[in-house]
Protein backbone atom coordinates (compact mmCIF):
# COMPACT_ATOMS: atom_id res chain seq x y z
CA UNK A 1 0.00 0.00 0.00
CA UNK A 2 1.73 3.53 -0.87
CA UNK A 3 2.12 6.04 1.59
CA UNK A 4 -0.98 8.63 -0.05
CA UNK A 5 -3.55 5.64 0.06
CA UNK A 6 -2.38 4.25 3.76
CA UNK A 7 -2.64 7.76 4.95
CA UNK A 8 -5.90 8.16 3.45
CA UNK A 9 -7.00 5.17 5.36
CA UNK A 10 -5.81 6.38 8.64
CA UNK A 11 -7.34 9.64 7.96
CA UNK A 12 -10.75 7.79 7.16
CA UNK A 13 -10.68 5.25 10.55
CA UNK A 14 -9.89 8.75 12.51
CA UNK A 15 -12.87 10.46 11.03
CA UNK A 16 -14.90 7.43 11.55
CA UNK A 17 -13.80 6.60 15.23
CA UNK A 18 -14.34 10.12 15.77
CA UNK A 19 -18.03 10.51 14.91
CA UNK A 20 -18.75 7.54 16.94
CA UNK A 21 -16.76 8.72 19.86
CA UNK A 22 -18.93 12.31 19.89
CA UNK A 23 -22.50 9.61 19.36
CA UNK A 24 -23.27 8.92 23.30
CA UNK A 25 -26.63 7.80 25.14
CA UNK A 26 -27.83 10.79 27.06
CA UNK A 27 -29.47 10.22 30.42
CA UNK A 28 -30.74 12.58 32.71
CA UNK A 29 -32.99 11.89 36.55
CA UNK A 30 -36.29 14.44 36.13
CA UNK A 31 -38.02 15.38 39.28
CA UNK A 32 -41.12 16.28 38.71
CA UNK A 33 -44.91 16.37 40.50
CA UNK A 34 -48.12 14.99 40.37
CA UNK A 35 -50.23 17.08 42.50
CA UNK A 36 -48.15 17.48 45.57
CA UNK A 37 -46.64 14.07 44.74
CA UNK A 38 -42.62 14.58 44.34
CA UNK A 39 -41.95 12.00 41.55
CA UNK A 40 -38.86 11.21 39.83
CA UNK A 41 -38.21 9.89 36.11
CA UNK A 42 -35.40 8.41 34.10
CA UNK A 43 -34.75 10.14 30.31
CA UNK A 44 -32.74 8.46 27.44
CA UNK A 45 -31.74 9.42 24.06
CA UNK A 46 -28.96 9.43 21.47
CA UNK A 47 -27.72 12.22 20.16
CA UNK A 48 -26.66 10.87 17.51
CA UNK A 49 -30.23 11.21 16.23
CA UNK A 50 -30.97 15.17 15.20
CA UNK A 51 -33.87 16.80 15.51
CA UNK A 52 -37.59 15.78 17.04
CA UNK A 53 -38.14 12.57 17.12
CA UNK A 54 -41.09 10.25 18.55
CA UNK A 55 -40.81 9.86 22.37
CA UNK A 56 -41.88 6.61 24.27
CA UNK A 57 -43.12 6.79 28.00
CA UNK A 58 -42.39 3.75 29.95
CA UNK A 59 -44.38 2.45 33.34
CA UNK A 60 -42.10 0.05 35.70
CA UNK A 61 -42.96 -2.91 36.32
CA UNK A 62 -44.50 -3.40 40.26
CA UNK A 63 -41.07 -2.88 42.33
CA UNK A 64 -40.78 0.98 40.84
CA UNK A 65 -38.66 2.53 38.67
CA UNK A 66 -35.24 1.13 39.08
CA UNK A 67 -32.56 -0.76 36.82
CA UNK A 68 -34.78 -2.87 34.90
CA UNK A 69 -36.78 0.13 33.28
CA UNK A 70 -33.79 2.20 33.01
CA UNK A 71 -32.54 -0.56 30.67
CA UNK A 72 -35.40 -0.31 29.00
CA UNK A 73 -35.97 3.39 28.30
CA UNK A 74 -31.77 3.24 26.97
CA UNK A 75 -32.92 0.43 24.58
CA UNK A 76 -35.32 2.82 23.16
CA UNK A 77 -32.90 5.40 22.89
CA UNK A 78 -30.32 3.58 21.09
CA UNK A 79 -33.26 2.68 18.34
CA UNK A 80 -33.56 6.35 18.30
CA UNK A 81 -36.55 7.53 20.30
CA UNK A 82 -36.69 9.67 23.18
CA UNK A 83 -37.53 7.68 26.40
CA UNK A 84 -39.28 8.50 29.76
CA UNK A 85 -39.84 6.06 32.49
CA UNK A 86 -42.69 7.79 34.38
CA UNK A 87 -42.47 7.12 38.31
CA UNK A 88 -45.44 6.02 39.31
CA UNK A 89 -45.35 5.23 43.32
CA UNK A 90 -42.93 8.55 43.88
CA UNK A 91 -39.19 10.12 44.43
CA UNK A 92 -37.22 7.33 45.97
CA UNK A 93 -39.84 4.56 46.51
CA UNK A 94 -38.27 0.84 45.64
CA UNK A 95 -39.88 -2.50 46.75
CA UNK A 96 -37.02 -4.53 48.31
CA UNK A 97 -39.03 -7.72 48.41
CA UNK A 98 -42.03 -9.41 46.49
CA UNK A 99 -43.96 -8.39 49.23
CA UNK A 100 -43.55 -5.00 49.59
CA UNK A 101 -43.61 -4.42 45.28
CA UNK A 102 -47.22 -6.58 45.92
CA UNK A 103 -48.24 -3.92 48.11
CA UNK A 104 -47.25 -0.72 46.60
CA UNK A 105 -48.60 -2.19 43.21
CA UNK A 106 -51.78 -3.56 44.69
CA UNK A 107 -52.52 -0.08 46.67
CA UNK A 108 -52.27 1.66 43.26
CA UNK A 109 -54.19 -0.60 41.09
CA UNK A 110 -56.96 0.45 43.51
CA UNK A 111 -56.83 4.10 42.70
CA UNK A 112 -57.27 3.89 38.41
CA UNK A 113 -58.14 7.56 38.68
CA UNK A 114 -54.33 7.87 40.54
CA UNK A 115 -52.17 6.15 37.78
CA UNK A 116 -54.16 8.21 34.90
CA UNK A 117 -53.06 11.34 36.49
CA UNK A 118 -49.59 10.10 37.03
CA UNK A 119 -49.43 9.12 34.05
CA UNK A 120 -50.19 12.12 32.41
CA UNK A 121 -47.30 13.77 34.77
CA UNK A 122 -44.98 11.52 32.63
CA UNK A 123 -46.58 12.25 29.32
CA UNK A 124 -46.12 15.97 30.13
CA UNK A 125 -42.93 15.73 31.02
CA UNK A 126 -41.81 13.43 27.98
CA UNK A 127 -43.59 15.30 25.59
CA UNK A 128 -42.13 18.66 26.75
CA UNK A 129 -38.64 17.78 25.53
CA UNK A 130 -37.10 19.51 23.22
CA UNK A 131 -36.10 16.46 21.18
CA UNK A 132 -39.63 15.28 20.88
CA UNK A 133 -42.41 15.25 18.36
CA UNK A 134 -45.34 15.77 20.80
CA UNK A 135 -47.69 14.79 17.82
CA UNK A 136 -45.37 11.02 18.11
CA UNK A 137 -45.51 10.03 20.89
CA UNK A 138 -46.18 6.46 22.70
CA UNK A 139 -46.48 4.52 25.66
CA UNK A 140 -45.25 0.58 27.14
CA UNK A 141 -45.35 -0.92 30.55
CA UNK A 142 -44.35 -4.34 32.05
CA UNK A 143 -46.51 -5.69 34.74
CA UNK A 144 -47.79 -3.05 36.62
CA UNK A 145 -46.73 -0.72 33.99
CA UNK A 146 -48.92 -2.84 30.96
CA UNK A 147 -51.47 -2.17 33.05
CA UNK A 148 -50.74 2.00 33.70
CA UNK A 149 -50.30 2.21 29.85
CA UNK A 150 -53.78 0.72 29.30
CA UNK A 151 -54.88 2.92 31.73
CA UNK A 152 -53.51 5.79 29.70
CA UNK A 153 -55.59 4.57 26.76
CA UNK A 154 -58.72 4.11 28.49
CA UNK A 155 -58.33 7.21 29.79
CA UNK A 156 -58.31 8.74 26.19
CA UNK A 157 -54.88 10.35 26.23
CA UNK A 158 -53.19 11.74 23.07
CA UNK A 159 -51.09 8.83 22.04
CA UNK A 160 -50.06 7.34 18.56
CA UNK A 161 -50.17 3.99 20.78
CA UNK A 162 -49.35 1.93 23.59
CA UNK A 163 -48.05 -1.51 24.00
CA UNK A 164 -48.57 -3.89 27.60
CA UNK A 165 -46.22 -6.24 28.06
CA UNK A 166 -47.67 -8.97 30.46
CA UNK A 167 -49.91 -6.33 32.12
CA UNK A 168 -53.04 -7.02 33.53
CA UNK A 169 -55.91 -6.49 31.45
CA UNK A 170 -58.54 -5.93 33.92
CA UNK A 171 -59.92 -2.74 35.03
CA UNK A 172 -63.02 -1.22 37.47
CA UNK A 173 -63.24 1.49 34.84
CA UNK A 174 -63.79 0.36 31.08
CA UNK A 175 -63.02 2.71 28.09
CA UNK A 176 -65.73 4.65 26.91
CA UNK A 177 -67.01 3.87 23.10
CA UNK A 178 -64.84 6.24 21.10
CA UNK A 179 -62.50 7.06 23.91
CA UNK A 180 -59.56 5.05 23.12
CA UNK A 181 -57.49 7.50 20.54
CA UNK A 182 -54.43 5.35 20.46
CA UNK A 183 -53.82 2.19 18.76
CA UNK A 184 -53.36 -1.05 21.20
CA UNK A 185 -50.55 -3.81 21.14
CA UNK A 186 -50.99 -6.50 24.11
CA UNK A 187 -48.15 -8.63 24.24
CA UNK A 188 -49.32 -11.82 25.99
CA UNK A 189 -48.06 -14.86 27.87
CA UNK A 190 -50.41 -18.05 26.30
CA UNK A 191 -49.84 -19.79 30.20
CA UNK A 192 -49.49 -16.55 32.31
CA UNK A 193 -52.65 -17.49 34.81
CA UNK A 194 -52.17 -13.89 36.08
CA UNK A 195 -53.78 -11.96 33.12
CA UNK A 196 -55.24 -14.96 30.93
CA UNK A 197 -58.86 -15.13 32.25
CA UNK A 198 -59.22 -11.53 31.79
CA UNK A 199 -58.26 -11.32 28.31
CA UNK A 200 -62.13 -12.18 26.90
CA UNK A 201 -63.28 -9.36 29.16
CA UNK A 202 -60.80 -7.25 27.68
CA UNK A 203 -60.96 -7.91 24.11
CA UNK A 204 -64.73 -7.41 24.35
CA UNK A 205 -63.82 -4.13 26.07
CA UNK A 206 -62.09 -3.09 23.34
CA UNK A 207 -64.50 -3.77 20.83
CA UNK A 208 -67.02 -1.74 22.57
CA UNK A 209 -65.11 1.28 22.53
CA UNK A 210 -63.98 0.86 18.55
CA UNK A 211 -60.93 0.76 19.95
CA UNK A 212 -57.78 -0.23 17.20
CA UNK A 213 -56.05 -3.43 19.07
CA UNK A 214 -54.00 -6.54 18.70
CA UNK A 215 -53.17 -9.23 21.27
CA UNK A 216 -49.64 -11.39 20.63
CA UNK A 217 -50.06 -14.41 21.93
CA UNK A 218 -46.54 -16.47 22.88
CA UNK A 219 -46.64 -19.86 23.59
CA UNK A 220 -45.99 -21.37 26.81
CA UNK A 221 -44.54 -17.66 28.24
CA UNK A 222 -46.04 -17.51 32.15
CA UNK A 223 -46.21 -14.36 33.39
CA UNK A 224 -43.01 -11.77 33.40
CA UNK A 225 -41.85 -13.50 30.60
CA UNK A 226 -39.36 -10.25 29.62
CA UNK A 227 -37.95 -10.24 32.96
CA UNK A 228 -34.52 -12.21 33.68
CA UNK A 229 -34.77 -11.50 37.24
CA UNK A 230 -37.84 -13.55 37.08
CA UNK A 231 -35.94 -16.85 37.30
CA UNK A 232 -36.23 -19.66 34.56
CA UNK A 233 -39.08 -22.17 36.30
CA UNK A 234 -42.08 -21.79 34.52
CA UNK A 235 -44.15 -23.62 37.00
CA UNK A 236 -44.19 -20.94 39.70
CA UNK A 237 -45.97 -18.64 37.62
CA UNK A 238 -43.26 -15.96 36.62
CA UNK A 239 -40.27 -16.88 34.60
CA UNK A 240 -37.76 -15.47 31.78
CA UNK A 241 -38.59 -16.84 28.23
CA UNK A 242 -35.51 -15.76 26.11
CA UNK A 243 -37.97 -16.04 22.67
CA UNK A 244 -41.35 -14.84 23.90
CA UNK A 245 -39.27 -11.80 25.56
CA UNK A 246 -37.36 -10.81 21.72
CA UNK A 247 -39.80 -11.66 20.09
CA UNK A 248 -42.16 -9.13 21.99
CA UNK A 249 -39.44 -6.60 20.95
CA UNK A 250 -39.70 -7.16 17.60
CA UNK A 251 -43.68 -7.31 17.40
CA UNK A 252 -43.26 -3.64 19.40
CA UNK A 253 -40.55 -2.48 16.94
CA UNK A 254 -42.98 -3.30 13.53
CA UNK A 255 -45.97 -1.13 15.65
CA UNK A 256 -44.00 1.94 16.37
CA UNK A 257 -42.68 1.72 12.53
CA UNK A 258 -45.98 1.37 11.89
CA UNK A 259 -47.27 3.95 14.17
CA UNK A 260 -44.33 6.49 13.19
CA UNK A 261 -44.48 5.79 9.48
CA UNK A 262 -40.03 4.68 10.23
Amino acid sequence: MGRPMKQTLIALIATLSAGTAQAKLITQVIDYKEGETQLSGYLAYDDTFKGPRPGVLIFHEWYGLGPYVKMRAEMLAKLGYVAFAADMYGKGVYAKTHEEAGKLAGTAMKDRALIRRRGRAGLDVLKGQKNVAPESVAAIGYCFGGASALELARDGAPLKGVVSFHGSLATPSPAAAQAVKAKVLVCQGGDDQHTIRDLPAFEDEMRQAGADWQVNTYSHAVHSFTVKEAGNDPKTGMAYDAEADARSWRDMQAFFDELFKK
